[in-house]
């Protein structure tokens, strides 16, 4: 039997001879821009693909006056060719959603650069009875205009699609848009149906009654006297929860004496156990959390890390004691030269560990080094959970008083005391992949 033959029994076909491996247009775009920069222009890299991939570029535009939202996604694909099609998936006044698609196997054939070919001005408006709000966002809708609808718009749409593209060449895309604006019929069916518009899978999802929308964010400061100082937390962007979750909030601080660090997370949980807790007290190093679950719409509301350090003890500054101790408190392990100070009066030994936080957005190790009451002391008891963060510790031996770490007739080391550090904050957000600008006229 010829290798041909045998290659064609298997379904396997051989590349023609001759042809080569594309380059194709290749980036990703998501934005929302004002309607009023209609048209657009971009501009992409190029990538190699592989024998038998073709060019693939698809445009999906949601306008919702006065906003519209791009994306776009340019790359190589296995898909079979496919002619340049304009779909109108929903058309206006009100909400409107048109996708342009294309599949070629020609050198760098994904060539459009332009929303125009999406782009028809709409034609004034006579208003109608109904005033709905209106947004159009990546992050959420905290607090949105009311707008009348066009006279053709009878209803007010609330919900969520959500656009998925799995990695491949060409990138991938999980993207969130949360839309309110006008429409003219009741219901969740924004899409007329449609699942899938190139690489993109989307899905819909509407508000029922019972589900929450929830705050959402996380917070990582570092800096002195944050057990004294509150801070600034407040969240921009919103979460819709799943059946049966509820809105949560938590703080985790930790304070060796020098340097203090605070932990935060908002969002939607299944966790529904609060409290606000002092894990390890003065002298010495401090831990505390706050946890709070509600269940009503945005009620995961607090402003500042006021709603735990209002609760803290405020004890006298103790007298410095005899016992010397390494001070430490990093984002990951502390190093072998950390410093070493005069632990306050009350402290009998040094502690050394690391506590391991996972949940809510945050994944980070915290390591650990200061002075403790107690040579058993663990700083969280053992437990296993604060509020939607799971926590691991783990610690060192510790040292006893009459066994500094520090040797007589050492240079001296600083007292336990507030000095100015480092302030880090941290919000999470999403970048733009690519940037596009208005066409020229």
């Amino acid at each position: 039997m010829s290798s041909a033959l045998l290659l064609a029994l298997l379904g396997i076909t051989r590349p023609l001879p001759g042809v080569r491996a594309l380059n194709c247009h290749w980036g990703i775009a998501q934005t929302v821009r004002n309607v009023s920069e209609q048209p657009f222009q971009w501009k992409t890299s190029q990538q190699n693909c592989g024998e038998g991939l073709g060019c693939q570029e698809t445009v999906i535009i949601t306008q919702n006056e006065p906003l519209l939202y791009l994306l776009l996604i340019k790359g190589c694909t296995q898909a079979a060719n496919q002619e340049a099609r304009v779909t109108e998936h929903r058309a206006g006044p009100g909400l409107s959603i048109t996708s342009y698609t294309r599949v070629c196997r020609e050198n760098l054939c994904n060539d459009l650069s332009t929303s125009l070919p999406l782009w028809t001005p709409l034609p004034p408006t006579v208003p109608g009875s109904v005033r709905c709000p209106v947004c159009l966002s990546t992050e959420g809708c905290l607090s949105v205009p009311e707008m009348t609808c066009p006279a053709e718009s009878s209803h007010c749409y609330n919900g969520v699609l959500h656009l998925t593209a799995g990695e491949r060449p060409g990138g991938g895309v999980r993207a969130r848009l949360k839309v309110q604006g006008c429409i003219s019929q009741a219901g969740c069916n924004l899409l007329n149906g449609t699942q899938e518009i190139g690489p993109i899978s989307l899905r819909e999802t509407c508000s029922p009654e019972g589900v929450l929308t929830c705050y959402r964010g996380i917070i990582l400061q570092m800096s002195p006297n944050l057990s004294r100082d509150p801070v600034k937390w407040s969240a921009s962007r919103e979460q819709q929860c799943n059946p049966g979750e509820v809105c949560q909030e938590t703080l985790l601080l930790i304070d060796v004496g020098p340097r203090s660090i605070l932990l935060g997370s908002k969002g939607c949980s299944q966790v529904r156990t609060q409290a606000t807790s002092i894990h390890s007290r003065p002298p010495g190093v401090l831990v505390a959390s706050y946890t709070r679950v509600c269940s009503s719409n945005y009620c995961n509301s607090a402003a500042s890390s006021s709603v735990l350090i209002n609760v803290l003890p405020r004890p006298a500054a103790p007298a410095p004691g005899h016992l010397q101790c390494p001070i430490c408190l990093a984002l990951g392990s502390c190093s072998q030269s950390s410093n070493v100070v005069t632990c306050p009066k009350g402290t009998s030994h040094c502690y050394k560990g690391e506590i391991f936080l996972q949940g809510g957005g945050l994944v980070s190790p915290v390591g650990i080094q200061g002075c403790v009451a107690h040579p058993s002391s663990t700083l969280l008891s053992r437990m296993k959970s604060i509020g939607v963060f799971d926590v691991t510790e783990t610690r060192e031996g510790v040292t006893e008083v009459g066994h500094p770490l520090i040797q007589s007739g050492a240079a001296p080391v600083p007292s336990l005391a507030w000095a100015v550090g480092l302030s880090l904050a941290l919000w999470c957000g999403v970048p733009s992949l690519l940037t596009l600008f208005p066409h020229d006229p």
